[in-house]
């Protein structure tokens, strides 16, 4: 059985004092929780305080981002020695807005993928279509080019260790949440192509997250839906009793 995976990305938010401040008040928000696997992800600043504040605890430590080379003249990039020695178990890679404002590609997502694996980093890789790409009925071929070249050359052996986030990118902060049928289409989709690229095994295993403005209102919907495993949750994660709300609802879900 797959354990759900609720994640908070930060984004660009909280000082290190801030985060240690909420991650003190998180800690015991959570701490009954039992069968989800909780991850924060803070800013590169915040990594180290996060770390030690979040020792012995349930949650897990991760990064919003990575690069591809371990050292070098890579001015401002952070490799995934320095996660790991920071306490990072999880990585986000290939986040919308990385996609939009940074011009990743799906060539530098499978870079960033392939360095975390070799660092044994959990890769959390996102995929996920724009307003204009579903209303012009593109979902499908759109999040089949970013799976085939995100996953370009990752072996079977390895895929046990990645989870992917569908995250619509005109859901992301905007309000609008996918409905849990229109998530659990794509994500249905999603794992359909995982077992035609891998195998019926891989695909039934493997963790994918829906990301998306999710919030405790609307949290339980979603993760009731047969292949939605988890979410990534941006602005409802800056909040403990929200954040709380959300693994709360994963706690509820049966299986």
């Amino acid at each position: 059985m797959r354990k759900i995976n609720i994640s908070g990305n930060w984004k660009l938010n909280k000082t290190a004092s801030e985060t240690k401040a909420l991650l003190v008040e998180l800690k015991d928000a959570v701490a009954t929780a039992q069968k989800t696997e909780i991850v924060i992800c803070p800013t590169f600043v915040s990594l180290s305080v996060a770390g030690e504040i979040l020792q012995g605890s349930n949650i897990k430590l991760g990064a919003q981002n990575l690069f591809w080379q371990e050292s070098g003249a890579f001015t401002g990039e952070i490799s995934a020695t320095q996660l790991k020695d920071v306490g990072c178990e999880y990585v986000i890679i290939g986040h919308s807005e990385r996609r939009q404002y940074f011009h990743e590609s799906d060539s530098t997502v499978n870079k960033r993928l392939i360095a975390a694996l070799n660092a044994e980093l959990l890769p959390i890789v996102c995929i996920g279509e724009t307003l204009e790409q579903r209303e012009s009925e593109e979902t499908f071929s759109v999040i089949e080019s970013q799976l085939e070249g995100a996953l370009a050359e990752v072996p079977e052996a390895a895929m046990s260790q990645i989870a992917l986030a569908y995250e619509p990118v005109w859901a992301i902060g905007t309000g609008r949440t996918a409905t849990p049928e229109q998530a659990e289409d794509v994500h249905r989709f999603i794992r359909r192509k995982i077992q035609s690229l891998y195998s019926e095994q891989i695909s039934a295993n493997l963790i994918i997250q829906y990301g998306g403005s999710v919030k405790p209102a609307n949290a339980f919907d979603l993760l009731k839906q047969p292949d939605i495993d988890g979410a990534l949750v941006g602005g409802a994660s800056l909040d403990a009793d929200s954040f709380a709300g959300i693994v709360d609802a994963a706690e509820k879900i049966e299986g």
